[in-house]
């Protein structure tokens, strides 16, 4: 008899279980609070908040305050990351009481390895696009190397002033690779200090430079452009991403905590138990997820990349 009741429970504790581990997991996971006032109602469709306002005029005591204006538009903005995958996990390794945890593992370590560095990779790449090509005045600096001796921690102080001298005086955020990270603590010699991190629930002490947050990323996630896999073509059967021919390596990236907008939502889980599925005598799980990331016209100028290899 098929197992139609614990179908539908397994595939919402499971759903549920893996869109907390991926903002958890994901370096990039902070990006999604941002998406607090963003409407959406399924498919790829979002709707993101835009609202501009006016500056201070003088007060006039006949007349009083000069008039101001609010404008509020809503950006409709389509995800355009539409990325899934299918497991077969065979009737005979497990019984019905143990699925939800084999199936949990499975899942489990196929977004670890790579759904999460997949989004991450993305959502840089797609930062680091924007900046490019806003080719703001010294927002985008080519050609830094990154070793002993080259004065990392200038060139990070630099990037964060520059952000600040536009009147960005909030929360930043600086993603760098290891190799930037370990040249800045030797730099200080165990001056580094720290300041508390918190994402997706869980607070985190990370390293901070004049109270910035810097967050170690791995180096294989911070390209300019990145290929993505279809899963199908010969050669790409594997899926994932890898660098762009036309890409980049990224040195670091600092942005206000406020700048990119993400979103990935996990289209809905399906679980089909054996005596459904007929291709074999197995459960099949149906892994979809849409993700995109997103910066406002009026923000576009507040991202400072480092770039290691020389302009084109």
């Amino acid at each position: 008899m098929p197992n139609t009741i614990n179908d539908f429970t397994h595939a919402q504790i499971l759903q549920t279980t893996l869109d907390e581990a991926a903002v958890r997991d994901m370096v990039t996971g902070w990006m999604d609070a941002n998406a607090g006032q963003v409407r959406y109602s399924g498919g790829r469709e979002v709707k993101i908040p835009k609202m501009t306002t006016q500056g201070l005029g003088d007060y006039d005591r006949d007349t009083g305050y000069p008039m101001g204006s609010i404008k509020l538009e809503w950006q409709t903005r389509e995800m355009t990351q539409d990325r899934g995958k299918k497991f077969q996990i065979d009737a005979m390794d497990l019984d019905e009481n143990a699925f939800i945890t084999t199936a949990a593992a499975v899942m489990g370590d196929f977004q670890r390895r790579w759904v999460v560095p997949e989004i991450d990779a993305y959502r840089i790449s797609k930062i680091a696009t924007y900046a490019i090509n806003k080719a703001a005045a010294g927002m985008v600096n080519y050609g830094q190397t990154i070793g002993e001796n080259t004065g990392v921690l200038r060139k990070i102080k630099t990037g964060i002033t520059a952000i600040r001298d536009l009147g960005y005086n909030g929360e930043l955020v600086v993603h760098a690779t290891d190799a930037v990270k370990m040249e800045v603590d030797l730099e200080l010699a165990g001056k580094l200090q720290s300041t508390t991190w918190s994402q997706g629930g869980i607070n985190t002490t990370v390293p901070s430079i004049d109270g910035v947050p810097l967050i170690a990323t791995p180096a294989n996630r911070m390209y300019t452009a990145i290929t993505l896999k279809d899963g199908r073509t010969e050669g790409q059967e594997v899926g994932g991403y890898e660098k762009a021919t036309t890409g980049k390596s990224i040195n670091f990236i600092i942005m206000p905590r406020i700048t990119p907008i993400a979103v990935t939502k996990q289209d809905k889980l399906r679980i089909f138990d054996p005596d459904t599925f007929q291709d074999a005598n197995a459960w099949s799980v149906d892994y979809r997820r849409y993700h995109d990331l997103w910066i406002l016209d009026n923000k576009l100028e507040s991202v400072y990349v480092s770039i290691k290899e020389a302009a084109a």
